[in-house]
């Protein structure tokens, strides 16, 4: 197989990796500034499926589902790593829950970050052969850990590839837990929570129905059966308190809270393109407390 002839399609590799990934790339290509969130190597990383992913942005950019995917895909990974990579935190450790095509490592300077990119097996393997024919060094900072979150021991198994379980570590968890069971998240947040005092997660979770606007509700009716057919259904929503309460019982407590339009500044929505903020889905972040006299 060579570089160019991989399909977002074949066993066991994640077609939302591709399909996030274009979102991050169209961003850039069909929005107008302010750009919430540049992913400059998105693009690149789609390989031979780039052509063909994009050109239903550029074509139809302006579709609701399209665009909500958009910023969905940017507001999320702005929130996240602005909280990463703030100037006063100490952590050096950043653990990649569903990596995907995730380029934080090579598109950033090496150095301050060990970086540790979780996913099945079979997506972490494309995803090296697009890097390899994209002619992208995988930096000695990055580490690979192929897991799957349904029956594997996170914690035992990023521990064993070189993560320091007695120093903190930043975790990010987007575009996942709704495609595990709830039984899923709740262990693996399980698992996160006996790292180090001072470890910090932030997780995405689609909101039910209920709590969802119209936008939010036509994009999840839209998507969830394709993704469903494409063997990758939706199975969990989450409350903003459903998701306070399980990290609560792995042992975080909950820093914030957002929305999709709370989650990124104001000004990011003063907007002449077709992106708007949908109800859909809610960001948490949240932090294993420091006790007096223990931790750092």
């Amino acid at each position: 197989m060579t570089t160019g002839d991989f399909s977002a399609n074949a066993p066991h590799v994640s077609r939302t990796a591709f399909t996030a990934a274009a979102a991050r790339a169209a961003h850039l290509l069909v929005d107008a500034e302010p750009f919430i969130f540049s992913d400059t190597l998105a693009a690149t990383l789609l390989g031979g499926q780039a052509e063909e992913l994009l050109a239903y942005h550029r074509l139809h950019g302006t579709h609701p589902v399209l665009a909500g995917a958009r910023a969905e895909a940017a507001c999320r990974s702005r929130f996240t790593e602005e909280r990463l990579t703030r100037v006063n935190s100490g952590i050096d450790q950043y653990l990649i829950l569903g990596a995907g095509l995730d380029s934080f490592a090579y598109r950033t300077p090496p150095g301050r970050f060990r970086v540790f990119e979780v996913d099945r097996s079979a997506t972490q393997t494309v995803k090296r052969e697009l890097l390899d024919g994209a002619g992208i060094a995988v930096p000695p900072s990055v580490t690979f850990v192929p897991i799957d979150f349904e029956t594997d021991p996170l914690r035992e198994c990023v521990v064993q590839s070189g993560l320091d379980p007695f120093r903190p570590v930043f975790a990010s968890w987007l575009g996942v837990t709704m495609y595990l069971t709830r039984e899923a998240v709740a262990g693996t947040l399980a698992q996160l929570g006996g790292f180090a005092p001072g470890s910090e997660i932030v997780a995405d979770h689609l909101l039910p129905a209920q709590l969802r606007d119209a936008a939010g509700n036509g994009y999840a009716e839209a998507v969830g059966p394709v993704a469903a057919e494409q063997g990758e259904p939706w199975r969990t929503f989450l409350s903003p308190a459903d998701m306070a309460g399980l990290l609560r019982e792995a042992g975080f407590d909950v820093v914030g809270q957002a929305g999709q339009r709370e989650s990124v500044a104001p000004r990011l929505w003063h907007r002449t393109d077709a992106l708007r903020p949908a109800t859909l889905s809610a960001l948490t972040h949240a932090r294993i407390p420091c006790h007096s006299g223990g931790g750092s």
